[in-house]
């Protein structure tokens, strides 16, 4: 059952990315926001815009042909599965949500895409999602595998482990896999606590926080990042599109792309 008096922070994503999976309550704690982080609408577009650059060169360049999508959010256009499924009409896609709306919405563009699923899994239980018969019928752990938390872990309190997340999902990878992440982070204490203050208020709490560059830098802890490193998602690997031109001030989404090493 949706709640529609508390904002979600994916929809509010939604908004902020002109969809239409949203509700007024949404549109309402998206406008406060604004009113802090005047340029929340550029984050967001910047990291989708990251997304689908980074899924295409895993694809292309690394190639992979497995992903999982931690933290999905809802579903636009250019989903992972499509833009991977571009270059190999046989790679395979699972996303991991437990929001209601996005499960609505998924399954029912998924219903259709025999190599896609969705599990209906907080991201964190990580032993669920192992175990999920979706997942297994999809995903072969014995060949590389790129997990993707995408704008995702600042919606993570530290009291449920994001690095730790992180660590148990790379456990499980092979060699040569990959582990792509990003997050709201911002050099600007002020903008911290108040964006991290007002979410959570907005959202009842079901927030983390607005982290230091420092932070996600740990993320990477055993991955070897890959070029151009860990930066403003709009400097990795831009394309000539005149879209990433945009650019957010008060917080930025900040990561990049890590990769499996040799087991000792």
């Amino acid at each position: 059952m949706v709640d529609l008096s508390v904002p979600s922070a994916a929809r509010m994503y939604d908004w902020l990315l002109g969809g239409s999976n949203n509700f007024e309550v949404d549109q309402m704690a998206c406008e406060l926001l604004l009113e802090v982080a005047p340029t929340s609408r550029e984050v967001a577009l910047n990291n989708r815009w990251f997304l689908q650059r980074v899924v295409r060169v895993l694809a292309e360049e690394y190639g992979i042909r497995q992903f999982i999508d931690f933290g999905s959010g809802l579903p636009t256009q250019r989903n992972v599965h499509q833009i991977a499924q571009e270059i190999d009409s046989e790679a395979c896609v699972v996303y991991i949500d437990n929001d209601p709306v996005v499960l609505a919405l998924g399954q029912s563009l998924l219903d259709e895409n025999d190599r896609t699923a969705i599990l209906p899994v907080d991201m964190t239980d990580t032993e669920t999602i192992f175990a999920h018969a979706d997942l297994t019928e999809l995903i072969d752990f014995s060949l590389p595998v790129a997990a993707l938390f995408v704008s995702v872990l600042h919606c993570l309190p530290d009291s449920a482990g994001p690095k730790q997340l992180v660590q148990r999902v790379v456990d499980k990878l092979v060699p040569g896999s990959c582990v792509v992440v990003c997050q709201l982070v911002s050099d600007d204490p002020l903008v911290r606590e108040r964006v991290t203050e007002l979410m959570r208020d907005q959202t009842q709490g079901n927030w983390g926080r607005v982290r230091e560059k420092s932070d996600v830098e740990g993320f990477f802890e055993g991955l070897v990042t890959q070029e151009p490193g860990l930066v403003d998602v709009t400097d990795w690997r831009p394309d000539s599109d005149l879209q990433q031109h945009q650019r957010s001030i008060e917080w930025t989404e900040y990561g990049g792309l890590g990769k499996v090493p040799p087991r000792a």
